[in-house]
C-alpha cells in the first residue's frame, strides 16, 4: 500500500515525465558532465539510479558502465526513460520501479548507486541511505546530486518555501553538513565533494511543475520582500530567475 506522500510525489511528476526530458536545466550541467568522469574507470560496474526522473543522469552512465538500472517512484517516468533509452540506443539500460526507502533488490546487488535532483523528495532519507548502502557491493560507491541548502536559517527557510510553494511533493533540500552527517549515521563516508550553483529560470521552472497561479503569485511576492541577504545569495532577478546551490559527493 502507497503512503500517501508517495502517491502525491507520482501525481506531480509522472504527468510531467516528458517535460523533465526535454528541461534544458535536467540534461545539461555540470554535475552531469563531472558524473561521467568519476565513472570513467567504470566499464564492468552494474549501476542503480534511484530517483533517475527522465533518466538524464542514467543515460550519461550508461555511455560509461555495463548495466544501467533506473529506478524510479513514477511509471510514467520510467516509460519515457525506456522510450529515450531505446532511441539513443541505450541497450544497457533497464527500469524498476518504487520508493528509495524500500529498494526491491538483494543485498550487494551494485557496484555504484547513483542519485540526482531526487533525495529532497525522498520522506526518509536516513532509511533510504541505509538501503544504497545494503545493496552495494563491499567496495561500492554512491555518487549523489542535489539542490543544497546554505545552511543560515534565514536562508534555508527562504528556500525550503519557495520549494514547497511551487512542488507540495518536496520534503527537503539538505546542507553540506546534514549530508556529511546522514551518510557518516548510515555507515558510509564521503571521499569527494563537489559544490556548484543552478541558475534556474522562472517561467521554465514553474512551467515545469505547472504550479498554480496563486501559488506562482506568493512566490513572486516573496521575492519581493525578500530581504537584501537572501536577494543577493539567490541571485534573484526582476523576472524571478534565480540561482540556488547544489551539492555532489561520492561516499563508500
Amino acid at each position: 500500500m502507497k503512503n500517501s506522500h508517495e502517491v502525491l510525489v507520482e501525481s506531480q511528476f509522472g504527468d510531467q515525465a516528458q517535460a523533465y526530458l526535454d528541461s534544458t536545466v535536467h540534461a545539461q550541467g555540470a554535475d552531469l558532465q563531472r558524473l561521467v568522469q568519476w565513472l570513467s574507470d567504470d566499464a564492468q560496474a552494474t549501476l542503480l539510479d534511484i530517483g533517475c526522473g527522465a533518466g538524464h543522469a542514467s543515460f550519461a552512465a550508461a555511455s560509461r558502465v555495463a548495466q544501467v538500472t533506473a529506478y524510479d517512484l513514477s511509471e510514467k517516468m520510467l516509460k519515457v526513460v525506456s522510450e529515450a533509452a531505446a532511441e539513443r540506443g541505450l541497450h544497457n539500460l533497464t527500469t524498476a520501479h518504487g520508493p528509495a526507502e524500500a529498494l526491491p533488490f538483494a543485498a550487494a546487488s551494485f557496484d555504484i548507486v547513483i542519485s540526482r535532483y531526487s533525495a529532497h523528495h525522498w520522506h526518509d532519507v536516513g532509511m533510504a541511505l541505509r538501503e544504497v548502502k545494503r545493496v552495494l557491493k563491499p567496495d561500492g560507491k554512491f555518487i549523489l546530486m542535489d539542490i543544497a541548502s546554505p545552511g543560515l536559517p534565514i536562508l534555508d527557510v527562504w528556500l525550503q518555501t519557495v520549494e514547497m510553494l511551487r512542488d507540495p511533493s518536496h520534503v527537503r533540500d539538505y546542507s553540506q553538513g546534514e549530508w556529511l552527517s546522514m551518510v557518516n549515521e548510515s555507515g558510509m563516508a564521503v571521499n569527494r565533494l563537489a559544490v556548484d550553483r543552478l541558475d534556474l529560470e522562472f517561467s521554465s521552472w514553474i512551467e515545469r511543475m505547472q504550479t498554480p497561479d496563486e501559488l506562482t503569485q506568493a512566490i513572486r511576492l516573496l521575492q519581493a520582500k525578500a530581504s537584501d541577504s537572501v536577494k543577493h545569495h539567490y541571485a534573484i532577478q526582476p523576472d524571478g530567475s534565480f540561482s540556488t546551490d547544489t551539492i555532489m559527493f561520492q561516499a563508500s
